[in-house]
């Protein structure tokens, strides 16, 4: 069975990423938010706490090995401070992490290396679609074999950084299966459409991106020609949201908490109140719930003892719908005050109604 304590290295990693999530992202995230943008030097503060390093072996730039539960640890704390703020310094995860999984000997050393010895690089993943039924099983993107290479052609939405990105790990129908593609950014055929206005994450520039004909080398099909197993990095890119709503949520319900202690009405403080009282216990019981399931299916993971596609999947959707929950509780639980932009409440509603949709904004 897993464990409930970390390491000693696991524990030095998330009281640095606590610290930088409260000191910098949770304190600039208001700001962030209403200028609809990350400032870069927030972001590299971040990227050089070295999360990624930590999970790529030595020969391949890094110096640890990779490990789901330290990543959902990660991710968590996090989104405790800004989920935009996390989606930004995680972003080269997104497109390392599934080179480091299924990528070839030679796209491993292509890649890996110089995103470990850079400064924050905004290599980016398209993976989302913009249809009402988009399912990750069924992308509408197609890749089909033409002699020596593969021509795609789709739409992708939510496609952080497209506008800077030097490379894309684009993901497409090829067949019956689906596979990513590495994709110079600068491709003919790559076009990159307005930057999307969203309710949520809104510091987070991502934008809308058209395949037209985009021709590449079947050497760059994420694997090499014979392709790659996609369950690996679904789960991946599940288990990371659900742990960021875990974090997003936690960092809800401890505002709301304490506000509810503080906050007298009418001679009684509102904790004291039995419907408050109430909901302040379900929201922690639904954390500390789908946290476990969380660790449960990085777990699975890691030790590779059994299938943890069906964990990851149940610890997403319940994620989504738990941070929805506990979100839109802590703007009630503050009355009028849970409506006004000067309270994060707000903002971290509006993120939390976004989980759902974000799978693939982020791997671990």
């Amino acid at each position: 069975m897993y464990s409930f304590q970390p390491g000693e290295e696991q524990k030095m990693l998330v009281d640095a990423l606590s610290r930088y999530a409260l000191t910098d992202l949770r304190a600039k995230a208001h700001d962030a938010d209403e200028e609809f943008q990350l400032p870069p030097a927030l972001i590299e503060k971040g990227w050089e706490l070295g999360y990624l390093q930590a999970s790529i072996p030595e020969d391949l730039g890094g110096f640890g090995e990779r490990s789901v539960v330290t990543g959902a640890l990660a991710a968590e704390e996090l989104a405790y401070g800004d989920l935009a703020g996390a989606l930004g310094v995680f972003l080269p995860a997104s497109f390392a992490v599934p080179i480091l999984l299924a990528g070839s000997p030679e796209q491993k050393e292509r890649f890996l290396p110089p995103l470990c010895e850079a400064e924050w690089l905004p290599y980016s993943a398209a993976w989302i679609e913009p249809q009402f039924d988009y399912d990750p099983y069924e992308l509408k993107t197609t890749a089909v074999e033409d002699g020596d290479v593969y021509v795609l052609n789709g739409e992708k939405a939510y496609v952080p950084f497209a506008d800077q990105a030097e490379w894309l790990l684009v993901y497409a129908r090829l067949g019956d299966e689906t596979q990513a593609f590495i994709v110079s950014a600068k491709a003919a055929g790559v076009k990159l459409g307005e930057r999307q206005k969203l309710m949520g994450i809104r510091a987070l520039p991502v934008f809308k991106l058209t395949l037209d004909g985009v021709r590449i080398p079947k050497a760059d099909r994420l694997g090499g020609p014979d392709g790659h197993a996609y369950a690996p990095l679904i789960d991946s890119a599940r288990v990371a949201m659900a742990a960021s709503a875990v974090g997003l949520a936690r960092a809800a319900f401890d505002y709301a908490r304490d506000y509810a202690k503080d906050r007298d009405v009418f001679g009684v403080k509102v904790a004291q109140k039995q419907a408050i009282a109430f909901m302040l216990a379900e929201m922690a019981t639904e954390i500390e719930s789908i946290r476990l399931l969380v660790w449960e299916a990085a777990w699975k993971m890691d030790t590779a003892k059994e299938d943890a596609s069906q964990a990851a999947y149940l610890a997403f959707s319940g994620a989504a719908d738990m941070v929805m929950m506990v979100t839109d509780r802590a703007v009630q639980i503050l009355g009028g005050h849970g409506y006004i932009r000067e309270h994060p409440v707000e903002l971290w509603m509006r993120n939390g109604r976004g989980i759902a949709t974000f799978t693939g904004l982020m791997m671990i």
